[in-house]
């Protein structure tokens, strides 16, 4: 599903983030990126989500060369191609969980019904349909998180990103996201990739890809 053809990405004030990453991830597989600060990882994700560009080499995700896109052909990919979940949630305070949910579909210009399904759809999945009126201050961290991630899925993307999914969360709210990760990749048959430094949420994924100083070493399964 993803292929990695000699990938570098460079900063005019901090060197190589990337340096010649060659790597595939397969269709449906649930993969955890580890590495120590400052190895690549988030950068790896930003790329696979359309949200950073390579300064040079090759980028595949489902035949679509995100290396060579244009910005069109990018907002596409981003809308609907890819889902991605931050560490900080990035929920908008003054709108409700359905509406945090519901707003990428609403913004491509969906009918307003298909728009209320797939919410409540959604918020049925990760078990926050009794919230689906609360604001982001009324809930917990773990709640927040399963927000966007019922937000990252609005467009059913084949490809699921969660960089530190569980980095700002305690260890309950983190099992529970984890465990809700987990149902997403077996039962969906999404792509997951989670950038991680925990132990325990490497230890779930089907396979292991570590980093090191902007390359991926050899991938090992937990």
């Amino acid at each position: 599903m993803i292929q990695l053809r000699d990938v570098s990405r460079s900063y005019p004030n901090s060197g190589a983030a990337l340096d010649r990453v060659t790597g595939e991830f397969a269709e449906h597989e649930f993969c955890a990126i580890t590495g120590p600060s400052g190895c690549g990882k988030s950068t790896l994700l930003h790329i696979l989500g359309g949200l950073d560009s390579v300064s040079s080499g090759e980028v595949f995700v489902n035949g679509i060369g995100l290396h060579a896109a244009s910005e069109s052909q990018l907002t596409a990919y981003r809308r609907t191609g890819v889902g991605v979940v931050f560490q900080f949630f990035n929920l908008l305070p003054t709108m409700t969980v359905a509406e945090n949910v519901g707003l990428p579909l609403l913004l491509a210009g969906a009918p307003m019904a298909r728009v209320t399904a797939r919410v409540e759809e959604l918020l049925d999945l990760v078990g926050l349909t009794a919230r689906r009126g609360h604001f982001p201050h009324q809930l917990s961290g773990g709640q927040m998180q399963r927000t966007a991630v019922a937000r990252a899925l609005i467009h059913e993307p084949k490809l699921l990103l969660a960089d530190e999914p569980t980095g700002n969360l305690d260890s309950a709210s983190a099992g529970q996201v984890m465990e809700l990760l987990q149902k997403i990749a077996s039962q969906r048959r999404t792509t997951l990739l989670v950038v991680t430094h925990s132990e325990e949420v490497a230890l779930v994924a089907t396979r292991r890809i570590q980093m090191r100083d902007g390359k991926i070493v050899p991938s090992t399964t937990p």
